[in-house]
C-alpha cells in the first residue's frame, strides 16, 4: 500500500481487493531501522476498519517488541519483524503467535540467510527482502533468488508450512522467477498502483495458473 495514493485511501483499498488482492501489504517505517517515515498503529487501525482482506504488517522498525501489542491491537493478521532489528526473534515471533496472530521474519538482501534459518520453526511466514528496504520503486536485487530456494528446500525437508515471501522491485519478469524459485506471496507496489488496470497487473504477476 506504500505505493498507492494516499489522498484516496478508502477508494485504493477497494480498488486492490476488487482486483483480486489476497492481502494489503502494510510497510511501517521508523526512520532509523530504514531511512524512510510512513506510519504508525492508528493508520493500520484506520485500514483494518476499511478492509475486508487481512493486513500483512511489516514492521521495518528498531525494537518491534515494543510495539507488538499496539500493531496486532490495530489489526494487524500478519506481523513480521526484521531478524537485525529485534534482540530476540524467537521471543518476539512466540509474542505474536501468543495473540492468535501469523508471525512473519523478514531478513535483508545483505544478511545471510543462516540469521534466519534458526528460527523456522517459530514462524508463519518468511519475507526475503529483494531490495534494500526503505524505500519504494526500487530494482529487484538477484541475490533473493538463492534465498528463496534454501527456504522452501528447508521448510520441505523440516516439515514445514511457514509462507514465503518476497518483497521489493516485484513485476511480472521478476515475479515469474521468485515463483519458480520457491515464493508463495509476491508483494508488489508501483507495479500495480502505477497502472491504469489493477486487476490486469495482478494477473501479469501471477502468471498463468497451473494444476
Amino acid at each position: 500500500m506504500l505505493a498507492c495514493d494516499f489522498s484516496r485511501l478508502a477508494e485504493e483499498i477497494v480498488a486492490v481487493e476488487k482486483a483480486g488482492a489476497d492481502f494489503l501489504h502494510l510497510d511501517v517505517m521508523d526512520g532509523h531501522f530504514v531511512d524512510n517515515i510512513t506510519f504508525g498503529p492508528v493508520l493500520v487501525k484506520a485500514i483494518d476498519k476499511l478492509a475486508k482482506v487481512p493486513l500483512d504488517t511489516h514492521l521495518m522498525i528498531d525494537h518491534p517488541d515494543r510495539y507488538i501489542g499496539a500493531f496486532l491491537d490495530a489489526g494487524a493478521d500478519i506481523l513480521t519483524i526484521h531478524v537485525e532489528a529485534s534482540g530476540n526473534p524467537e521471543r518476539d515471533l512466540r509474542a505474536i503467535r501468543a495473540r492468535g496472530k501469523k508471525a512473519g521474519l523478514s531478513f535483508n538482501p545483505d544478511t545471510p540467510f543462516s540469521d534466519v534459518e534458526p528460527f523456522l520453526e517459530e514462524l508463519d511466514l518468511l519475507l526475503v527482502m529483494s531490495v534494500v528496504p526503505g524505500f519504494g520503486g526500487q530494482s529487484f536485487i538477484d541475490t533473493a533468488l538463492p534465498d528463496l530456494a534454501k527456504a522452501a528446500k528447508l521448510r520441505e525437508r523440516l516439515g514445514l508450512t511457514f509462507a514465503i515471501e518476497i518483497d521489493g522491485g516485484i513485476n511480472p519478469e521478476t515475479a515469474a522467477r521468485a515463483r519458480a524459485a520457491g515464493a508463495d506471496i509476491l508483494v508488489a507496489g508501483t507495479a500495480i498502483f502505477r497502472t491504469p488496470d489493477y486487476g490486469a497487473a495482478m494477473a501479469s504477476i501471477r502468471g498463468p495458473k497451473t494444476g
